[in-house]
Order: C-alpha cells, then sequence, then structure tokens
C-alpha cells in the first residue's frame, strides 16, 4: 500500500511542471509577471496589458499546454479568432462607437497629421528589410508604427503569425508607454513659442454630417483599398450606430460589454503565443527595437507636419498636436494637452488633437491594407 502511494505520489511529482521547466519557462513566466506589475501598479493600458500578461504566464507553465498553439485547449479555440482576423475589427467596432469624429469633420486638415503620423510604419518596414527580415515579417513589423494594438494583430496574424506574440506585446507596451516615450521628442522639437499656440475652436458639427462621414469613408476606403475594409468598415459602423441616435441599445453594448469580452478574449489569447522558444530569440530583440523606433519616428513626422502648418498658417497651428497622429486613441490626445498645458495652464488642446488622433486610427488601418495588399 506504501509503496502504491509512493509511486502516486513519484508519478504525480513526475507529471507536474516542478520538474519539467526550462530556464527559458521560467524567463518568460517573470516577464509576465513584470507586465502584470506595469498593468495593475503602473496602470499602463491595463485593460490590454493584463490579460496579455496573464496569458504569457499560462502559456509557459510547464506541462500545462496552455498556449494558442496546444490544440484542444480552450485557448487554442479561442485564439481562432484572432487567426481568423475576427477579433481586431470587433475591438474596431467598439472604438467607432466610443469615438466622436466630430473634431476632424470640423477640422479635416487633421487628416494630414495623421497620416504624416504613418510615416513610422512604412521606414520601420524599409530599416527592418534592410536587417534581413522577410517583407511579411518587415510588414508585422513596422505596423507597429502606428500605435494601434489591433492593427498590429490584424496585419501579424496574416503575413507573421509565428512573430505574434512578440509584436503584440511590443505594440501594446508601446502604446501604454505613450505618455513617457511622445513629450520629450515633442519637446525637443518645438519651440516655448510654438508650444503656447492657442487654437481657434472648432465649429459645431451638424448630427447630418456625423452620419455621412462614416457611410463616406467606408465607401471610398473599400473601394481604393479593400484589404483595409474589415478595420475601417467596422470602425465606421460603431461610430454610424453611435452617431444615427436610432439605435443607443446596440451602441452601449459596441461601448461596453461587446468590446470588453473581445479584450479579454485577445488579449488573453495573444498573450498565450508567447511561448518561450518562440520569445526568447534574437528576432525578438530586433521586433522590439524597431518598434521602438517606429514609434518615435511617427511620433516625430506628426509633429514635423504640425510645424509645417504651424508654418503655412501663420501660427495658428499648435504643432503638439500633430504628435496625436499615432492613433493610440485618446491616449495620444491627452499627452498633447497635457504638453501643451505645461507650457501655457490655459490652453486647451484636448478637442484640436482628437481630430489627429481619430485620423490616425483611420490611417494605421488603411497602412495596413496597404501592406496586405502587396505583401499577401
Amino acid at each position: 500500500m506504501l509503496a502504491d502511494f509512493n509511486e502516486a505520489i513519484g508519478n504525480l511529482i513526475g507529471r507536474s511542471g516542478i520538474l519539467n521547466g526550462t530556464w527559458q519557462q521560467y524567463v518568460m513566466i517573470i516577464i509576465s509577471l513584470i507586465l502584470v506589475y506595469l498593468a495593475v501598479v503602473k496602470k499602463y493600458e491595463p485593460l490590454l496589458l493584463l490579460p496579455i500578461a496573464f496569458g504569457m504566464l499560462l502559456a509557459n507553465v510547464p506541462m500545462a499546454n496552455l498556449s494558442s498553439y496546444d490544440e484542444g485547449s480552450l485557448i487554442y479555440y479561442l485564439y481562432q479568432g484572432v487567426k481568423l482576423g475576427i477579433y481586431p475589427p470587433l475591438i474596431f467596432l467598439g472604438i467607432g462607437a466610443m469615438t466622436d469624429f466630430g473634431p476632424l469633420i470640423a477640422n479635416p486638415k487633421s487628416l494630414l497629421l495623421g497620416a504624416a503620423a504613418q510615416l513610422g510604419i512604412f521606414a520601420t518596414f524599409i530599416g527592418a528589410s534592410a536587417m534581413g527580415f522577410t517583407p511579411q515579417e518587415a510588414g508585422s513589423i513596422s505596423i507597429i508604427g502606428g500605435a494601434d494594438g489591433p492593427t498590429a494583430i490584424f496585419v501579424a496574424s496574416k503575413l507573421a503569425p509565428e512573430m505574434l506574440g512578440s509584436i503584440a506585446i511590443a505594440a501594446y507596451s508601446y502604446m501604454a508607454l505613450v505618455p513617457v516615450i511622445q513629450p520629450p521628442i515633442m519637446k525637443l522639437l518645438t519651440t516655448k513659442k510654438e508650444r503656447s499656440v492657442v487654437m481657434k475652436q472648432l465649429r459645431p458639427v451638424s448630427k447630418t454630417e456625423k452620419i455621412i462621414f462614416p457611410i463616406i469613408v467606408t465607401i471610398a476606403v473599400a473601394f481604393l483599398i479593400p484589404e483595409s475594409a474589415p478595420l475601417v468598415g467596422m470602425l465606421m459602423l460603431g461610430n454610424l450606430i453611435r452617431e444615427s441616435g436610432v439605435a443607443e441599445r446596440l451602441s452601449k453594448t459596441a461601448q461596453n460589454e461587446l468590446i470588453n469580452i473581445v479584450t479579454i478574449f485577445l488579449g488573453l489569447t495573444v498573450g498565450a503565443t508567447a511561448k518561450a522558444e518562440n520569445f526568447l530569440s534574437p528576432k525578438t530583440l530586433g521586433i522590439i527595437l524597431l518598434g521602438l523606433a517606429a514609434f518615435i519616428v511617427g511620433t516625430t513626422g506628426g509633429v514635423l507636419f504640425g510645424k509645417l502648418m504651424y508654418l503655412f498658417t501663420r501660427g495658428k497651428v499648435n504643432p503638439l498636436i500633430g504628435s496625436a497622429g499615432v492613433s493610440a486613441v485618446p491616449m495620444a490626445a491627452r499627452v498633447s494637452q497635457r504638453v501643451g498645458q505645461e507650457t501655457d495652464p490655459q490652453n486647451f488642446l484636448l478637442m484640436h488633437a482628437m481630430g489627429p488622433n481619430v485620423a490616425g486610427v483611420i490611417g494605421s488601418a488603411i497602412a495596413a491594407g496597404v501592406l496586405l495588399s502587396i505583401l499577401m
């Protein structure tokens, strides 16, 4: 009886993760705990960083077989929403329902700032290709420069699924670090006089304009760049539901229950792709460094184009709003507001910055479509 008991205990220990873990798995578990700390204590993009971190933790527990690639597990089946490109468009639906496009409609020039901030995407594509990444891998890495997590996941899942975990973690980490990374760049590239510009109040936008805008954008983008239609179309549908005023229940569901559920599934399953053997590699370091470069170049492009608009309008545009074109809604717009108020506490740039911010979301989705149309 005692021998049977000892054998059972031995089998239990032998099948546990205690004796079967590798140092790489323990490193990944430590990294996941650091991300949990950043999400919970530092509050860096906690809505996505927390499920991503916990997914990474589950994927690297020895013998648990809980990664997104372990067929038959719950996480494997939830991961099909990423693999099939379902979750990112649903996230865009919620973003559209939560976002007021009025500042962009009132100031169409904001589209140019949003476009300029996508410079980081295409510059990083060239840099990644020069470093030896395949065109598909370079395209997946470069989209990090848009500071748009769902778009990065959407592109990576189609072009380089084996790099999905690294790209997603880099994208959301830099999104979370927007308030840390952007201000030094903004201050370096602008003068105190430029940062002090008080912009004219935006004109009121009619309900008719707000209803027509998403329809026109959807038609234009779908015809010109069909690969962008899933993201842009769902973004515009969410906004149309919001602005129509006739589907309040749908609007509230998209803004709350739907986007929250999809966010949990998306974060958990993407984090669970970060298995030690895939994540701990020189490629991952290259992705992180290139992602940072993409983000810096994108911010720089937006601010420099803002300075150009400052010159052409004879000082009527504050260049700080250009940094909001990187698409991290609404965090990047809040950073523009904060940096502006550090120079002049009476200056309110938030609504002006929301124009480029919304344009950045649209711009990153269009850039993603361009890359997919070229590289798939």
